[in-house]
């Protein structure tokens, strides 16, 4: 296609949660190693000078022709059954722009890149069977606080002050560090406390109980992997000191296990599960269109099994997800990266999650709720402010992660703030998305 080359620019869609995503000129930025595997598609390497979309490819031309979009066909019973998502690539050739993708796709021309990004959204809302949305809960989380040092008294200090400070809480969900080993969900940390009397004490207190889970990922050192090999697939990167193992969503004792560990937290009372490292789920065994299409049809046939061991009325919150496969599979999505990790508290690193967060707010309220990730407002985190402009402006999913009684008076407005701003569940319009359509600063992980 003609274009104007020092004016085009392109929309490029990523695999996952945490993957870069945003307009672009030029080439997509290069991946580190450890990126490739943990934020990158498996088996689809991006070609030097290639700008790479999954799923989706926005081009604005730059010379005031129409915007033209190349989406994938995400009509739920095809995607289930066959499972392809093509990569999209555009590569700059003098004045022309070539477009190729390895598998089929929709090419539709628009006015303007937000008449593009809304009218995918909306077709892909009605094809996916997205149907409406839940209205999503306001959620106090553990991590950014306490991280895998989290005790069950941590918990219940926050619960009180929750009473004390009339907090609008909805849930109170615990985060990593509540049980013993990735993928040994059953068996809890030493010293964490009784999780059952937990979620009693959390509900007793009026709120949903909530848990974190990484369910599709198994540590290579863990007891599972050493007894169940076979349930293993490829490399899904290194995290908590060892390599990372995906499950085979295939394998009928993969699927009794994951079945029995959800149930079981779910009869314990728990009914709002954040889903992370889901990406694990989904790694194609091999290159090519036919490996991708198998890894998406088990792990959308995975998350369908969470969701029935989960029950109907569970409210399932992705991260580390790939996108396309989960269409119609959760009712809230991270769309950026973390805030920051442990060492980052002082939020010298910069708004990690900013450039995708704004990036993808045209899917706020079309595909699922959008989880820009937790407000932080403790004086420590120098970045609080800025973060919570940007969380109150983007995000529908309302949740805050701080030790209530460390916020100092502004970070204690922020907190109420955020918490009783209602959730922008509706579509964003036209005049509050033009302004997401920024070039994105390189950001990893």
């Amino acid at each position: 296609m003609a274009i104007d080359p020092a004016g085009v620019r392109c929309y490029a869609e990523g695999w996952q949660s945490w993957s870069r995503t945003g307009w672009v000129r030029g080439a997509s930025p290069a991946l580190e190693p450890w990126e490739v595997t943990m934020r990158g598609r498996p088996g689809r390497p991006v070609p030097e000078g290639t700008v790479q979309g999954e799923g989706l490819l926005v081009v604005d031309p730059g010379d005031g022709s129409p915007v033209v979009a190349y989406a994938a066909d995400v009509e739920r019973e095809r995607l289930d059954r066959d499972g392809v998502v093509p990569s999209v690539r555009a590569r700059l050739e003098g004045a022309d722009l070539v477009v190729t993708s390895d598998a089929p796709v929709t090419r539709t021309e628009h006015p303007g890149p937000v008449p593009a990004l809304t009218a995918v959204g909306d077709r892909w809302h009605a094809a996916a069977g997205v149907g409406s949305l839940r209205p999503p809960p306001r959620v106090w989380c553990t991590w950014y606080r306490y991280f895998e040092q989290v005790r069950a008294s941590d918990v219940e200090e926050n619960l009180a002050a929750m009473d004390r400070l009339d907090l609008p809480v909805d849930v109170v969900q615990v985060d990593d560090g509540w049980s013993r080993g990735i993928g040994e969900w059953l068996s809890p940390t030493p010293g964490f406390g009784d999780l059952s009397r937990l979620v009693d004490r959390i509900r007793s207190s009026g709120r949903r109980a909530g848990i974190w889970l990484a369910p599709f990922v198994v540590g290579a050192d863990t007891e599972l992997a050493r007894q169940h090999p076979d349930w293993l697939t490829g490399d899904a990167g290194h995290n908590w000191g060892q390599q990372l193992r995906g499950l085979d969503l295939s394998s009928f004792g993969v699927r009794a296990h994951l079945h029995d560990v959800v149930a079981r937290l779910a009869s314990l009372g728990i009914d709002y599960f954040k889903l992370d490292f889901l990406y694990a789920g989904a790694l194609a065994t091999g290159d090519g269109v036919d490996a991708g299409a198998r890894a998406v049809r088990d792990y959308r046939s995975g998350m369908r099994l969470l969701r029935e061991a989960a029950g109907p009325d569970a409210y399932l919150l992705g991260s580390g997800a790939p996108l396309v496969p989960s269409l119609g599979l959760v009712d809230a999505m991270r769309v950026s990266p973390d805030t920051f990790h442990e060492g980052g508290e002082d939020g010298s690193r910069g708004l990690r999650g900013r450039p995708s967060l704004v990036a993808r707010a045209w899917q706020q309220g079309r595909l699922w709720t959008n989880d820009p990730d937790c407000l932080v407002a403790r004086p420590g985190y120098r970045l609080r402010e800025e973060w919570a402009q940007a969380v109150t402006a983007y995000g529908g999913l309302r949740s805050v992660s701080d030790r209530l009684d460390e916020l100092d008076e502004w970070g204690l407005a922020a907190t109420r703030q955020v918490l009783d701003a209602p959730s922008t569940t509706q579509s964003f319009d036209d005049a509050l998305l033009a302004t997401t359509l920024v070039e994105p600063a390189g950001v990893a992980g």
